[in-house]
C-alpha cells in the first residue's frame, strides 16, 4: 500500500512509539488522527503533523469509537492503524515481599495493552472492510504493538508479559480473519526504545540493559526505528500475520 493520501490512526499518538509513527506517516503523505488519553500531548503532535486529535482510552469502546468517527469525519475512513497505546507496571513478582501480585493492577494492564489493542483492531478494521480494494485487492493495514518481553518472560513482569504475549497469540488469528476482506495485521515487538515508558526505569537498572543489547551496543531503539518499520509494513503487502522482534537481538532472558 502506498502511504501517500492514505487516513492513518495512531493510538498512543501523543509520545513516543506513537509519536514518531504519526510522523513518519504524515512526512510519507498520510492524514493522521492521534488518539490519546494525554489531551496536551497528543494535541500537540497533532498541530505538528497537519493532523487531528481525539482523546480517548483504546480500552473503552464508546470513547474509541467516537474517536475514530471523528477522524472518519475529517479524513475519511482509515486505511491504517497503529496501536501503540499502553502502561507498563512496577517490576513486581507473582508472589514477592509484599504477598501476592495485586490482581487489580493484573487486570488493568491486561486491559489496556491487550483488550484495548483487540478494541482498536476490530473497530478501525470494520470500516477498512467496507473501502473500496487497492492493489492487489488490499483495503488496509493494522499494526499492532507488543514488545520482546511477551517472547522473552522476564521476572517480575508478569502482567506486561501476560498482555503483550496475547498481542503475539492473536495476530495471525486477525490477519487470518480479515484476509477474506483484504486487510492485513501485522505486529512489532521492540526491545528496549527510549520512550517515556523506559526513562521510568533507574539509571543503573537502564546501564545493566544496554549490555546485554548484542548490536548496535551504544544505544537503546529510537521511536524512529520503530517508526520506520511501521511505514514498511504499510507498504510491504507480504508481510501479513508476523510478529517481527525490532531489539538489536536482546534477549531479556539472559537477565535474572
Amino acid at each position: 500500500m502506498q502511504i501517500k493520501g492514505q487516513s492513518a490512526i495512531v493510538t498512543g499518538g501523543g509520545s513516543g512509539l506513537g509519536k514518531a509513527a504519526a510522523e513518519a506517516l504524515a512526512q510519507a503523505g498520510a492524514r493522521v488522527l492521534v488518539i490519546d488519553l494525554d489531551a496536551e500531548r497528543g494535541e500537540a503532535v497533532a498541530r505538528a503533523v497537519g493532523g487531528r486529535f481525539a482523546q480517548a482510552d483504546v480500552a473503552d469502546e464508546v470513547s474509541l469509537q467516537a474517536a475514530i468517527a471523528l477522524g472518519r469525519e475529517a479524513h475519511g475512513p482509515a486505511r491504517i492503524l497503529v496501536n501503540s497505546a499502553g502502561i507498563g507496571g512496577p517490576p513486581l513478582r507473582t508472589v514477592g515481599k509484599k504477598g501476592a501480585y495485586p490482581l487489580e493492577l493484573f487486570r488493568r494492564v491486561v486491559e489496556v495493552n491487550l483488550v484495548g489493542a483487540f478494541n482498536a483492531a476490530r473497530l478501525a478494521a470494520a470500516d477498512m472492510v467496507q473501502l473500496d480494494p487497492l492493489e492487489r485487492e488490499e483495503r488496509g493495514v493494522v499494526i499492532l504493538v507488543a514488545s520482546i518481553n511477551a517472547l522473552d518472560g522476564p521476572v517480575g513482569s508478569v502482567a506486561y508479559t501476560a498482555a503483550k504475549a496475547g498481542v503475539t497469540g492473536m495476530t495471525l488469528t486477525i490477519a487470518r480473519d480479515l484476509a477474506p476482506r483484504g486487510v492485513r495485521c501485522c505486529t512489532i515487538a521492540p526491545g528496549d526504545f527510549e520512550t517515556p515508558m523506559l526513562r521510568l526505569a533507574p539509571g543503573g537498572f537502564l546501564d545493566q540493559l544496554l549490555q546485554l543489547v548484542p548490536f548496535p551496543s551504544d544505544r537503546f531503539g529510537d521511536p524512529t526505528d520503530f517508526a520506520r518499520l511501521a511505514c514498511h509494513i504499510c507498504e510491504n503487502v507480504m508481510l501479513n500475520g508476523e510478529v517481527i522482534r525490532l531489539d538489536g537481538a536482546v534477549r531479556h532472558s539472559q537477565h535474572r
